[in-house]
């Protein structure tokens, strides 16, 4: 039986979830909201679908790029510092996008709030991991993948009813009063800086090449199939090729790449986390300029049908959290990949007619099997590693989100070069536009139908009392 916490780590423990979860809840909601208001955004500073598209690739590249780095760097030198550093970092960026004149300070603002994101999603769960003992782990990170969810359902509602009443720069305005509420919380309350390897070494030429080459692997990937696409992505391939063998060499590397030939659970769940996200990131923005641009509904309303999706994520994930702490992960997390699978095929033979309540079936059961899916995948990264180690798989964690995200966001803008080229969506080219969003509807159920494997061969993972890790 674990001992019993004392007032002092009770009171850290509530603290820690008070801040990992709202914390949570901010990056989602920013996200969501944002897919709403594109369209609105697009209007006011004539972006094209393309610059829409890299509204949020913009923001998922800089998360992508520099996750492991600020992981690493706060197992070392305290995750609290880092996390502090993004929070102020993510609200001057959220200012900066309020106050932009441009498409380009847009995105350029946008890089910066991804840059504060990656310090924040990096450290915040390996704080949360490292405050309560293995056996709560579970419902805590179903609580805390909740606010996730809460975060991806009060986006849109919110994001539509601020855009159509108050503008879609309002929307950025609001994470200014959530961000000093947060540092104010960490500042008097957060003690200790979680910091769980001080005696090693920071990996700087590992952090050197790892940026440069995810940020020109992405990128490349983005911009296929131009020959300036191939040029980056195998430019961005070459370092990470580098990257893994400078990895192998350094005795304190940034991330042991060996975790991912020998620790087949961490591995496999990195795996299936990327894959999962580049299935699913897509639809919440596709549907968004669906809505708007084919059914015409307003911010407000298209916002009401996408809340259906994270409000059953919101309602199941606790209960898919606390399943993760009896049964295996895997089984779990495989059945949720499923029913996603089930929901993409289903979004392709939505057309030019469809009605709203089947896009909303739609959406319901993807909430369904993306509540089976995260915490219980969560669950497996973090329980498959020992705690000096936490904030690099918390960092791998955010790492796959975001690379998985702007694979997603690349096909979109792949698809999109194809059937739209550089032309703004109207009622010319309806047709093409809805041909294109049910092309990546189907690469999209491909990729979970592959993922739907590497989360089955994972393999078990069983915990004992006292560590948490695989025996």
């Amino acid at each position: 039986m674990s001992p019993r916490p004392s007032p002092d780590s009770r009171s850290v423990q509530r603290a820690v979830f008070f801040v990992a979860t709202l914390s949570s809840f901010l990056g989602p909601f920013m996200g969501s909201s944002v897919n709403v208001t594109l369209p609105s955004m697009g209007h006011e500073l004539a972006m094209t679908a393309i610059l829409l598209g890299w509204v949020n690739m913009a923001y998922l590249l800089a998360g992508a790029a520099f996750a492991i780095p600020f992981g690493r760097l706060g197992d070392i030198y305290g995750r609290k510092r880092i996390f502090i550093a993004g929070v102020a970092t993510f609200t001057l960026a959220s200012v900066s996008v309020a106050t932009a004149g441009s498409a380009g300070a847009v995105i350029l603002s946008r890089v910066v709030q991804g840059f504060g994101a990656a310090m924040i999603f990096s450290t915040g769960m390996a704080i949360l991991i490292s405050v309560f003992p293995p056996q709560q782990r579970g419902r805590v990170l179903g609580i805390n993948i909740a606010a996730v969810y809460i975060g991806l359902s009060s986006g849109p509602f919110v994001g539509g009813i601020i855009t159509q009443h108050l503008g879609w720069r309002f929307l950025f305005w609001l994470n200014l009063p959530i961000g000093l509420l947060l540092l104010l919380v960490i500042l008097i309350l957060m003690k200790g800086d979680f910091a769980d390897d001080r005696e090693a070494r920071f990996d700087f030429v590992g952090a050197l090449l790892l940026g440069p080459a995810l940020l020109a692997t992405m990128y490349g990937f983005s911009q296929v199939p131009a020959a300036r696409g191939f040029g980056l992505l195998v430019g961005g391939l070459a370092l990470l090729a580098a990257f893994t063998l400078h990895e192998l060499r350094t005795p304190e590397p940034i991330i042991d790449v060996r975790l991912f030939r020998q620790n087949t659970v961490f591995a496999l769940s990195s795996l299936a986390a990327l894959i999962n996200y580049a299935a699913t990131f897509a639809v919440a923005f596709l549907l968004s300029l669906y809505l708007q641009k084919v059914k015409h509904l307003s911010p407000q309303e298209a916002g009401l049908v996408l809340v259906s999706q994270p409000i059953v994520q919101a309602v199941l994930s606790p209960m898919a959290g606390r399943l993760s702490d009896r049964i295996e992960s895997r089984i779990v997390a495989t059945a949720g990949m499923g029913v996603v699978l089930v929901g993409l095929i289903l979004l392709n033979f939505v057309g030019l007619d469809t009605s709203i309540p089947y896009v909303l079936g739609c959406l319901a059961l993807l909430g369904v099997g993306f509540a089976l899916f995260s915490s219980p995948n969560t669950n497996a990264i973090m329980g498959s590693v020992e705690r000096p180690m936490y904030g690099v798989a918390s960092a791998v964690v955010s790492t796959m989100r975001q690379l998985g995200m702007t694979v997603s966001m690349g096909l979109v803008m792949i698809v999109f070069a194809a059937y739209l080229g550089q032309a703004e969506i109207s009622s010319r080219n309806l047709p093409a536009f809805v041909a294109s969003m049910r092309t990546v509807f189907t690469v999209c159920a491909l990729l979970c139908f592959a993922g739907i494997f590497a989360s089955l061969a994972r393999g078990k993972l069983r915990s004992d009392a006292t560590s948490g890790h695989p025996k």
